[in-house]
């Protein structure tokens, strides 16, 4: 491994003279990979936030498909999700107050402590360490699974983690459409991508063995330092897109973008979050160190994140509107 991952571009081009990529966009390429994605299940598990944001000492509400959800820590830290109403007025339970693991409604006193009472009835929850799921069946109407399917991903002491959370007016399909367009990224976000190039594109047949988009691309530092990596691109369900370097600094390094739907299937004004992780990780012995700043390395993280999703909501809002219209090219 070098000992330094920066490389110097000297032969640099401005943004407008870089080599189009749109003869290589194939529409038809990207709807049967987005196609590919929807075809596989998702046992009804939904996204719904950071683990870090589920905490013991109060809830937090959370909408999936038209439907309230409220989530909290019982008294062992094991997450609770349920509906987001109170049974007895409707009261709204991510106002309600936890108290050593018991959800108790700020309306009329009504405690929740996690098992079915009052018509109140909990849903399966899953943290898997990054991320909290929950499946909520009458959403997803799809044949349940006990798991969700977590990608797999370093654990969190060998990796820096931090989780982006944003939304925009547009629909899961249009996120993940977004992500299985990789062409894209040096033309959207020059800030953060140069030197794109697509390796492999599936063929609009392709099983999963070979579902995979694999590019070359360089991270901008500064100026003309880059870090160069090669990446892959895999959808394991139908609302997630997994980038993963697979060569370069970071090997192992994922970005996990999940779609939850926060509005109920055929809206008319439709919200999407985007979920997305990132988890980090590095070979190199100085990466301790990034390891033991990762408190102060996460807004950072989230920032970067966000900066790419202002480009990338837009991009998947105007998709939606011109599903909508009718008029999406391909």
């Amino acid at each position: 491994m070098s000992r330094i991952p920066l490389r110097w571009r000297s032969a640099a081009v401005a943004w407008e003279r870089q080599r189009p990529t749109w003869r290589e966009a194939r529409p038809a390429s990207i709807a049967a990979a987005l196609h590919r994605a929807q075809a596989r299940p998702s046992g009804n598990w939904f996204v719904v936030a950071d683990s870090r944001e589920v905490r013991p000492d109060r809830p937090v509400g959370r909408s999936v498909g038209g439907v309230e959800v409220v989530l909290w820590r019982d008294a062992d830290g094991v997450p609770v999700a349920g509906p987001g109403a109170c049974p007895h007025l409707g009261a709204p339970l991510r106002d309600a107050v936890v108290r050593c693991g018991t959800l108790i409604c700020h309306w009329h006193g009504m405690s929740l402590d996690g098992r079915p009472f009052a018509g109140w009835q909990p849903w399966p929850v899953h943290d898997d360490g990054l991320l909290v799921w929950v499946r909520i069946d009458a959403v997803g109407g799809e044949a349940p699974t006990e798991r969700p399917m977590v990608p797999v991903r370093a654990s969190g002491s060998d990796a820096v983690s931090a989780v982006y959370t944003g939304a925009g007016a547009c629909e899961p399909e249009d996120v993940v459409a977004n992500r299985l367009d990789p062409w894209h990224g040096a033309w959207l976000h020059p800030y953060s991508f140069v030197d794109l190039k697509v390796l492999h594109v599936p063929p609009d047949d392709a099983v999963d063995a070979e579902d995979a988009l694999v590019v070359d691309v360089a991270f901008k530092v500064a100026g003309r330092a880059v870090v160069p990596v090669r990446a892959s691109f895999t959808s394991p369900g139908p609302r997630t897109v997994v980038m993963r370097i697979e060569a370069g600094e970071g090997a192992g390094s994922v970005v996990e973008t999940h779609a939850t739907p926060l509005t109920s299937a055929g809206s008319d004004r439709p919200r999407t979050a985007v979920i997305e992780a990132v988890v980090a990780v590095s070979e190199r012995r100085g990466f301790a160190v990034a390891r033991a700043m990762a408190p102060l390395l996460r807004p950072a993280i989230r920032g970067a994140s966000g900066r790419l999703w202002r480009d990338d909501l837009a991009y998947a809002e105007r998709r939606w509107s011109l599903r909508r219209q009718g008029g999406l090219p391909g």
